[in-house]
């Protein structure tokens, strides 16, 4: 989730100065509300790096995967990127004729020969993986490629996504490249990839496609292609596209790759909204909770788990009425945020939060027997269209099988 869009008049910005509390107001919350017309702006900044530098650019499925919306994604971009099995199908499925990328930390026998029907590239973690189903993957015409970890960090403050951290099972290390990476390896090769940033700007790209070059530098001149992986926010608004395009297009002219980009979020951000309304209010001493009829633990898990503070449509910087919004389940600890707002608040209001495309279809559960909230199609011309049903029978079918 992106920690650079508190700004209302950014996160809200495609509503082109409508009131989503007037919007959304005959929808019955919670639901998420998708943006065609933002993942349509955002499209159209990254078709602009494609056409400048010759790369290709990737959806990553890990961060928005409602294949409602592939067709418009699929004028511009140039496949989906997945994370294993299931990911893969659905790109192959939703996103016909486009390429089909796969890494996954490691593979299972069970898997992998219909893993083969849908994916174009597929990227190994480890030597040993790549040995054991590399020549396979070769034989049936796949794109092979190594991920590799060049032990640079660019980090601060969110380790749990640094695949650059200490100990890290992502990637596969130059010491370990020298130790088991036979001729024969070498030779299945047809590009490397990394990973390592998250919701990072240019700069940090070009840091360490320098540690790439000064680790692996001597392997790049023999691949056809370098994936430099997710994290690159090149939608948010103050990330410099034009460092990006010179990293891009010095890269390929010096090694010879075609370079691959793979964002998750820089597609969809701030396209979505989650919209909740008040069931009760409680005073606790000087915190004055609003209990929501959404989760963060269910609906919004990143919030929690990054942990970061979402944009709220209306929130005041400060004044008297401060709320903590809560959540109805009995994990103590589901709660959004602390708000200001410029009046009080009263049960039945509607609050609309914003960038909740990203990390939140893809990841909500239903936790406590939380209903799934429904999903909304915002299109174009500003009308609403609701594309899933969510009922009782999506918790149940969880947990068991009438039929058992």
């Amino acid at each position: 989730m992106s920690e650079y869009s508190a700004d209302s008049r950014i996160v809200f910005s495609s509503l082109e100065g409508e009131n989503p509390l007037k919007l959304f107001s005959s929808l019955k919350t919670p639901c998420y509300i998708i943006d065609e017309l933002q993942l349509r702006k955002n499209c159209e900044i990254l078709r602009e790096v494609i056409k400048k530098t010759g790369c290709k650019i990737l959806l990553a499925q890990k961060a928005f995967s409602n294949y409602n919306f592939y067709p418009l994604l699929s004028e511009y971009l140039s496949g989906t990127e997945a994370s294993g099995l299931f990911e893969a199908r659905l790109g192959y499925e939703e996103m016909p004729e486009k390429e089909v990328h796969v890494f996954c930390g490691a593979y299972r026998d069970d898997e992998f020969d219909e893993l083969l029907k849908y994916a174009d590239h597929i990227v190994f973690n480890s030597p040993y993986q790549l040995k054991k189903f590399g020549f396979s993957a070769k034989k049936s015409r796949k794109s092979i490629g190594l991920r590799i970890n060049p032990e640079f960090s660019t980090q601060e403050g969110h380790g749990i996504y640094d695949p650059c951290s200490y100990g890290s099972r992502l990637g596969t290390t130059r010491c370990q490249w020298d130790k088991e990476m036979t001729p024969e390896l070498i030779n299945l090769l047809d590009g490397l990839h990394f990973h390592t940033l998250c919701e990072q700007n240019a700069d940090d790209l070009v840091r360490t496609v320098n540690a790439v070059e000064a680790i692996f530098g001597d392997v790049l001149p023999k691949m056809k292609w370098l994936n430099m992986g997710g994290g690159h926010h090149i939608t948010r608004f103050d990330y410099d596209i034009a460092l990006l395009e010179r990293c891009i297009t010095d890269v390929q002219k010096k090694w010879n790759v075609q370079v691959y980009l793979e964002p998750g979020e820089a597609v969809a951000l701030n396209a979505g909204y989650l919209a909740t309304r008040v069931l009760d209010i409680v005073q606790n001493g000087d915190i004055c909770n609003a209990i929501l009829d959404v989760s963060a633990s269910c609906h919004m898990p990143d919030v929690i788990e990054m942990p970061y503070t979402p944009p709220l449509y209306g929130a005041a910087e400060k004044s008297e009425y401060c709320y903590r919004l809560s959540c109805p389940t009995c994990l103590a600890g589901d709660i959004i945020g602390d708000y200001y707002f410029n009046k009080s608040l009263s049960v039945g209001d509607m609050l609309v939060f914003g960038d909740m495309a990203i990390y939140s279809t893809c990841k909500n559960n239903t936790f406590n027997g939380m209903p799934l909230p429904n999903i909304f199609r915002l299109d174009e011309n500003r009308k609403l269209y609701q594309i899933t049903d969510f009922s009782y029978h999506d918790f149940k079918m969880r947990l068991g099988t009438e039929n058992y």
